[in-house]
């Protein structure tokens, strides 16, 4: 059986800290609920990784529908700004690992993947905020390059709870495990795991 390892998206400060470029709602609450989750990893030594996102200054790499929005607030999530700083909560301590990001998915274009199977990570839990955005795009490339996934309820978040739920509801519907933060927490250090991959090697050794 494989590692589990806790990924924290974007809990960066210009998505987070109330009157932010680009906040999301509540994600102050989010923050602290996820570190409530961060230190019981730390203490059980699960590997943890910090995802977050720079853009360059003259918004030549912002995503076509983020374009308009980062300039007309100015700039956001610039590489050595404040913004673009991980929130104070939730900063990173030396040998945890940082993925930078610049779309949506923690996995498109960014060596997570390959790091991931360097450590032997099977399975990740999935925290940070928005969950219609980044989370659901993390999500979703983590089952398709076949990781089991557990998504925290209350160490994700959204603009509206509406939206968040919704959000929940589709990735429960494809399999993804949900689960608040304290029932994770009680859980350590084995997070429960489904061991797909190796059901289905088995069934295909049998059937030769």
């Amino acid at each position: 059986m494989g590692k589990t390892a806790f990924l924290i998206v974007d809990m960066q400060n210009d998505f987070c800290l109330p009157g932010a470029p680009f906040e999301v709602k509540g994600a102050m609450e989010v923050a602290s609920n996820i570190r409530r989750a961060l230190e019981a990893c730390r203490q059980h030594k699960l590997p943890v990784v910090h995802v977050f996102r720079y853009y360059r200054p003259d918004g030549s790499d912002v995503e076509i529908t983020r374009y308009d929005k980062f300039m007309q607030v100015g700039g956001a999530l610039i590489e050595g700004t404040k913004g673009g700083e991980i929130v104070e909560e939730l900063k990173p301590l030396a040998g945890e690992y940082l993925v930078c990001k610049r779309r949506w998915s923690a996995f498109f274009q960014t060596e997570l993947d390959s790091l991931l199977k360097r450590l032997g990570v099977d399975q990740v839990v999935v925290t940070g905020v928005q969950t219609p955005n980044c989370i659901r795009g993390t999500v979703w490339d983590a089952n398709s390059l076949d990781y089991e996934v557990i998504v925290l309820v209350d160490g994700t978040g959204a603009n509206t709870t509406e939206v968040h739920e919704a959000n929940l509801t589709d990735m429960k519907n494809i399999g993804v495990k949900l689960m608040t933060v304290d029932e994770f927490v009680k859980s350590l250090p084995n997070p429960p795991k489904d061991g797909f991959m190796e059901r289905i090697r088995k069934d295909l050794e049998e059937k030769k």
